[in-house]
Formats: structure tokens, C-alpha cells, sequence
């Protein structure tokens, strides 16, 4: 049997072909989520790969900010409950999802048996995203992939005391006209991410194991970051950016077994 789980967030749509519930046969992930027709390509160019038509996939679950509006699905569920389900059939004995997306942040705890116990969410401030990350790329005129390995090389993360988005973009190119160095403001930024995020872990209950999902789950120097100010080891692993299709995939599953 075939599921289709399609997680449409704010910048990115991805796409999770699981076959009986164990298998991911196939996915896609395209720039552009709710509001553009991203959706729909990713769901088309991961049958097309896989040589899969529409009416072979058993069910299809749509999740994310964009899922009440994408009419190609069989249902939606929350993003919240996809995560978890995501990073437990990668992580089977995890405990804590960190999900850092492109416009939230939320930490997500699980009991032993897998199931939500809790939740606290950022959906209200871009500081500790995804976006906020992005803003500064675009002031330090680099590509956001580049972060990683720049803070790497900082001796003396600069302090970014400004919790929002556009007062820490004031203070970022006060700092660079002062000549603080590039690396220690990426450091610094970084850092600041992580304690905005790991502020709503502790308000969680976060417990290991602890796994990261989302786009910012390829910043090294955030992991790092985060694990710091936790006191905590932080899994990732290469489908972390998936985590919520595969959940998806999976809810599809086990309703279509029903």
C-alpha cells in the first residue's frame, strides 16, 4: 500500500511516498509553500519520479500552514502531531522534536509510547525562525548555507541582545559598521536563535532523546548552539527537513489500514 503525506509550510512544500507504512519510496521538496503552487508541483514531481499515478497512492494527508487549502488531499492533521510521528519513525526512541520553520518554532515532548504529552509554540514572532535567520543572511549579503561554516571560525561571538526581528536587524549593522567581525556576528546570531528556542524547550518539559526537524535543522552552528545552552545532545538527520511529510504519510497509512 501507498501513502502520500505533502507538508505545505511557508517557504518550502515536501513530499513523502511511503509504501505500507515502513518504506519511503520517493520525495521532493520545492522553494515556495502556502499560497503558491509549489504544493501541487511537489506532489506531481515525486509520482512522476517514483512512476506512480494518483490512483495508485492509497490516501493522501496534507499538513502545515497551507494544508486547509490544498484541494488534491484525502484530510489534514496538525503539524504538531506529523512532526512527532516524523521524527519517531527516524529516531524510534525519541523523546523531544525541535522544529524551527521558516515563520515558527515549536517544541514538541512525547511519552514513551510516542504520543504528544505536550507542546509549546512561537507563531507570533519571527525571532527564532527560519525568517529571522534569513533577514540577517540578507544584511551580511551571504548565503545562509555558508553560516555554518563561518561561525565556526568566530573567536568571540558577538552579543545580540535584541529579542526582535527588526531591532536585532538595527544592531547586526551597528555592530558591522563598528567592525566586529563577520564570523563573530554569525556566531552571535546563531547563539541568539538557539536561546530563544531553547527558552521554549525548558517551558516544554524538553527530555532526551532530543532531535531537531525543519530547514534550520542544517544549521550546524544553531545545533551546536542549542545543545550548548540544553545541556543536551541534539540528533539530526538528513530527512529532517521531511519530518512532517512522513508523518503525514504515515497518518495516511494508518487510516487507509483502518
Amino acid at each position: 500500500m501507498i501513502t502520500l503525506g505533502i507538508d505545505i509550510g511557508s517557504t518550502t512544500s515536501k513530499c513523502i511516498l511511503l509504501r505500507d507504512g515502513k518504506e519511503i519510496i520517493g520525495k521532493s521538496l520545492l522553494v515556495g509553500g502556502m499560497g503558491t503552487d509549489s504544493p501541487k508541483k511537489a506532489m506531481d514531481t515525486v509520482l512522476k519520479e517514483c512512476e506512480i499515478t494518483p490512483e495508485d497512492v492509497a490516501r493522501t494527508i496534507v499538513t502545515g500552514y497551507g494544508r486547509k487549502n490544498f484541494e488534491f488531499g484525502d484530510g489534514e492533521v496538525s503539524e504538531l502531531t506529523c512532526h512527532g510521528l516524523g521524527g519517531r519513525f527516524v529516531f524510534p526512541e525519541l523523546r523531544s522534536v525541535i522544529d524551527i520553520g521558516g515563520q515558527d518554532a515549536k517544541v514538541i515532548v512525547l511519552s514513551e509510547s510516542g504520543r504528544m504529552s505536550n507542546f509549546v509554540m512561537n507563531d507570533k514572532c519571527a525571532a527564532g525562525t527560519g525568517r529571522f535567520l534569513d533577514v540577517m543572511a540578507t544584511i551580511l549579503q551571504m548565503d545562509i548555507g555558508d553560516f555554518d561554516a563561518c561561525a565556526a571560525k568566530s573567536s568571540n561571538p558577538a552579543s545580540i541582545s535584541s529579542t526582535c526581528t527588526v531591532f536585532a536587524e538595527s544592531e547586526v549593522i551597528s555592530q558591522l559598521a563598528n567592525g566586529v567581525k563577520r564570523e563573530d556576528l554569525i556566531a552571535g546570531i546563531c547563539s541568539s536563535v538557539a536561546a530563544r528556542v531553547s527558552a521554549l524547550a525548558r517551558r516544554a518539559g524538553v527530555t532526551p532523546m532530543v532531535c531537531m526537524s525543519g530547514g534550520v535543522a542544517k544549521n550546524g552552528a544553531v545545533r551546536r548552539a542549542l545543545s550548548e545552552s540544553l545541556d543536551m545532545e541534539i540528533a539530526v538527520d538528513p530527512l529532517a527537513q521531511y519530518f512532517g511529510a512522513i508523518g503525514a504519510a504515515l497518518y495516511a497509512y494508518r487510516q487507509a489500514t483502518k
